[in-house]
């Protein structure tokens, strides 16, 4: 069983990093700073007159290629890399400030981020934290893509994809997510994309920023870069991005999740759907503990919120 931190963290100071936007092509500054419990993570526009919009699913907007979050007319977008990090490293708490509507790709990676919060090191907090344990299966299906969550009593994640191309007819990982294996394991997998689709995006104003400095390219035979972080480096981005969505649920899960060929919009539909099947799972103060913490018969929207 892994170690688990039952108290909720923040960071211990702000710390900032400066990169391009993935999508937009536009050159962003993002500054985490720490936030006290029961906070949660939230962006803030710094160039909006400092409008915020919580990291939850209420607020899911735009999925064109990445996860993007909207309140009322502000948005923010290409969220999933840095959730994955700060909800893997324990991370309940932060302020994530931006000037532009894009949150910076860096390498493509989490590796970036999982850097970020290193140096602004970690402050435990008096408030307990607060796991969603599943008691019962929870599954979603559209057409040949499937994501479920079972029982169990850590975070697993077993991912598979398959793609029309030679090197990924197929491929699939199952770990268990303590901190440590993601900074290894999964942090440093980049997201890619293919050489053929790269002309279609720009068209739509999508992948403006991208280059082989910040993603893997497939051509009609073989990747562009130099070389692969991992041999299979594209499925364990594919864990990176549903732990990095997931996060939008609002608490560490505590479960086997299990996914075939998803992808952003069916992750962030599953963590809708997680949150309505209130049947499906427990809230509890350490994940070996059968206790309800959160009432009977709290409507949804209500559990998004720490009680």
């Amino acid at each position: 069983m892994p170690v688990v931190n039952r108290s909720q963290q923040t960071i211990g100071r702000s710390v900032a990093c400066s990169g391009i936007g993935l999508h937009s092509g536009r050159k962003v500054t993002l500054r985490l700073k720490p936030a006290p419990a029961d906070h949660g993570i939230v962006f803030k526009r710094l160039d909006l007159d400092g409008l915020e919009i919580p990291a939850d699913v209420t607020h899911v907007d735009s999925m064109h290629y990445a996860t993007g979050l909207a309140c009322d007319s502000v948005s923010v977008e290409t969220v999933e890399h840095l959730l994955a990090a700060l909800v893997s490293l324990e991370i309940d708490n932060a302020l994530v400030e931006l000037n532009q509507a894009e949150v910076p790709i860096m390498d493509g990676s989490a590796a970036s981020f999982v850097y970020l919060v290193h140096e602004a090191g970690m402050k435990k907090l008096t408030a307990p934290r607060k796991f969603l344990k599943v008691v019962r299966p929870i599954a979603l299906s559209r057409g040949d893509k499937r994501i479920a969550l079972y029982p169990s009593d850590h975070f697993k994640v077993t991912y598979s994809i398959s793609f029309d191309h030679p090197l990924l007819r197929h491929q699939s990982r199952t770990m268990c997510i303590t901190s440590a294996a993601f900074v290894d394991e999964i942090a440093p997998a980049r997201t890619f994309g293919f050489l053929k689709e790269a002309e279609m995006l720009r068209q739509k104003g999508l992948a403006l920023g991208a280059s082989l400095d910040n993603a893997i390219v497939l051509g009609e035979t073989g990747v562009l870069n130099s070389s692969l972080r991992f041999e299979d480096e594209f499925v364990r981005h594919k864990i990176l991005d549903v732990i990095g969505d997931l996060a939008l649920v609002g608490y560490p899960i505590i479960g086997h999740l299990v996914a075939h060929r998803g992808g952003h919009a069916l992750h962030a539909s599953f963590a809708k759907k997680i949150l309505a099947d209130v049947d499906a799972w427990r809230l509890v103060e350490s994940p070996t503990e059968p206790s309800v913490v959160r009432p009977t018969g709290v409507p949804v929207n209500e559990t998004l919120a720490r009680s």
